[in-house]
């Protein structure tokens, strides 16, 4: 009888990935827990296959091996103390850089602690045995295929990462006796790219920069950029965390956010990320063929499950070599299809029938703020809002989108207002955000170039959006989900007392006379004799359907009826069961 690979598809995505990664040299130990994966070997002429049944000398002859031959050499044993017999040599490759792989076949983790024979725990190792430890599950999902694909991405590329060193790959088994698959599957290769590798050529089609949250880009490095784009027709994605405010950047959240209409713009060939954590809702709505992650970090971050190459290097470095030698004519034809679409967009919005909420305050607050002032904005409802706005180029803006969390970001602003005293720093918050941190206005370093814009809907409103499965729920969400109720119901007398007294300016609004009313003193354009705090009350309902139109400003009438029809299916049979369908079909 032939046998080929197990079925285990861990196992099959695991050999896929050495086969790509040219590391064919195995010793393997005997036992059953790593019969799915060692089998699987063996009917493959590919790997050079050596058997050891003391897994302590084995690893030590995988010492040797890596030493003369330069090249990663793995390890395969069973279960129970096996793997413990790896620690010895595991540590000589640590002191020596020697790119050992050891994988540990073991069964799921779920068993640790249980009594269960031949179970034992693997999750946390001696700190000098390896570089880098990964659990690799049995896959039950779409999901974990990938998830599986980037933890041995991880592993087998640290393994060759600044001089080498030893890793350990967990990988869970269920036991599987079928060994009747002929192919292996395709898998997503990940290469690490040093400053001395040989850089891949950047491919042909539409080339985007995005930005996530970043500290504000230098003189040079706005200019490094713009030179890039201009030779390779190319340009920026940015938000308003990206601290970038050079020539050739687009928001794109108007384009990505429709539900009705799937621009082709939001298909890119090319995405190089630069950056942390994406504070903007949308960024999941794009769809890059290819990503790149720029970083001095190196690790492997694969926000958009398209990653194929890290450059760890500072971006200066990695966008000054994609220069074009002799190329003084700047182009912007894929800059101007943008700008002219993202125009059109907010055009669009700007003439949206909208509701009194969070959006058109954006919408018509933006259009006063003071020259070369500063905005910090919460997370969610105010960060989308505002972020889908052009803020003024010398207006810079900030949101703390690392953690994303609503516990400190008055703290933050209060904070960065105390650096600049002549500077004007606004801050726009929801009330939850704003309850959460108020005690901060009591700081007596606080200064009067402050100016705080409290958007107060007397809950978590953001749970209640259509997209959310909190929604689902109606008015019961304000019971635990949104957390209505909280703060004084709306009350309009605790904020404007605990503010007054703290010795702040206090304005209210709650309809748009009312708020245009108020804004040009909100706005005042130096620093007044006292910090203000401008209190604007909306309806949830408002800003929810707010939310609704600004993702249906442009309708395509096939996109409708998907959209339509998915609606209708998640309200019937619930949303998951959606998903273990979409799986089931994956």
């Amino acid at each position: 009888m032939k046998w080929y690979y197990s079925e285990e598809q861990n196992v099959q995505i695991l050999i896929s990935l050495l086969k790509a990664n040219g590391i064919k040299r195995v010793i393997v130990s005997p036992g059953s827990t790593n019969a799915c994966l060692a089998a699987s070997l063996q009917s493959d002429p590919y790997f050079e296959m050596y058997s050891c049944v003391d897994e302590r000398s084995a690893a030590y002859m995988a010492c040797g091996m890596a030493e003369e031959t330069c090249e990663p050499v793995v390890l395969s044993c069973t279960g129970a103390t096996a793997s413990r017999n790896y620690m010895p040599a595991l540590t000589e490759a640590y002191y020596r850089k020697l790119p050992i792989i050891a994988i540990t076949s073991s069964q799921m983790n779920e068993k640790i602690g249980h009594l269960i024979p031949q179970v034992t725990d693997r999750r946390n190792l001696p700190d000098d045995v390896a570089f880098l430890s990964v659990q690799v599950p049995v896959v039950k999902m779409n999901d974990d295929m990938w998830n599986c694909s980037i933890q041995i991405n991880k592993a087998l590329t640290e393994c060759r990462r600044r001089g080498g060193g030893p890793v350990h790959i967990n990988l869970q088994t269920r036991y599987s006796r079928n060994f009747n698959v002929k192919e292996l599957p395709k898998v997503n290769v990940i290469h690490r790219i040093g400053i001395r590798d040989v850089f891949p050529d950047l491919p042909q089609g539409k080339i985007v920069v995005f930005i996530g949250s970043h500290r504000t880009f230098t003189e040079e490095e706005t200019k490094v950029i713009e030179r890039f784009c201009s030779d390779n027709d190319a340009i920026v994605f940015y938000e308003m965390s990206s601290g970038y405010y050079g020539e050739y950047g687009i928001k794109y959240d108007l384009i990505a956010a429709q539900d009705c209409f799937d621009s082709p713009l939001k298909h890119i060939d090319l995405l190089i990320q630069i950056g942390e954590m994406a504070g903007a809702d949308f960024f999941n709505c794009l769809h890059p063929k290819v990503v790149w992650r720029v970083n001095q970090d190196g690790e492997i971050r694969d926000t958009f499950k398209r990653l194929s190459h890290i450059f760890e290097m500072d971006e200066i470095t990695f966008f000054e070599h994609y220069f074009k030698q002799n190329n003084t004519q700047k182009k912007h034809s894929l800059f101007d299809i943008y700008s002219e679409t993202s125009h059109n967009m907010m055009s669009l919005l700007e003439k949206a029938d909208l509701p009194f909420s969070n959006i058109w305050i954006a919408k018509e607050a933006v259009k006063y703020l003071p020259d070369a002032s500063e905005i910090h904005v919460g997370i969610m409802n105010s960060f989308r809002a505002w972020n889908l706005m052009e803020l003024p180029k010398n207006v810079r803006s900030y949101c703390n989108v690392g953690g994303y969390g609503i516990d400190g970001c008055v703290s933050s602003m209060i904070g960065a207002s105390l650096i600049h005293r002549d500077r004007l720093y606004f801050g726009v918050f929801g009330d939850l955000a704003f309850f959460y941190d108020m005690n901060v206005l009591g700081n007596h370093h606080l200064k009067n170039n402050v100016r705080i814009m409290l958007i107060n809907n007397g809950k978590g409103n953001e749970f209640h959006n259509y997209i959310q499965n909190w929604s689902q729920f109606g008015e019961y969400v304000d019971d635990f989900g949104a957390a209505g109720g909280h703060f004084g119901c709306q009350s309009p007398n605790l904020v404007r007392h605990y503010t007054e007294d703290l010795g702040f300016e206090y304005m209210t609004a709650a309809n748009k006379e009312e708020f245009l009313e108020k804004l040009s003193r909100f706005m005042t354009p130096h620093v007044t004799d006292k910090p203000m705090l401008f209190e604007v009350f909306t309806k949830g309902e408002d800003d929810s359907e707010a939310y609704k139109r600004m993702r249906r400003l442009v309708v395509n009438t096939k996109e409708e009826l998907k959209v339509k029809l998915k609606d209708s299916i998640r309200k019937t049979v619930g949303d998951n069961k959606v998903r273990k369908i979409v799986d089931l079909l994956k």
